[in-house]
């Protein structure tokens, strides 16, 4: 199962995508606010959102797994 990760250390402001879409590469999936600017979170792979482990204003730290894709 592929897993997406947070780029940067930040608060969640909007998450993208819900269980079940499809996602491709370059496709983003998150906005996280980190020091004022508010940055995309790309998905490096092809699939299926198979689970989503944050929410709007949650805080996440970089290198958090954020998104898990299904085949």
């Amino acid at each position: 199962m592929d897993q997406i990760e947070a780029t940067v250390t930040g608060r969640v402001l909007a998450v993208l995508v819900k269980v079940g879409d499809t996602v491709s590469a370059g496709d983003d999936v998150v906005t996280i606010e980190s020091m004022k600017m508010e940055i995309p979170v790309s998905s490096d792979y092809d699939g299926t959102v198979a689970k989503i482990s944050v929410s709007v204003d949650d805080s996440v730290e970089e290198g958090q797994v954020i998104i898990e894709l299904g085949s």
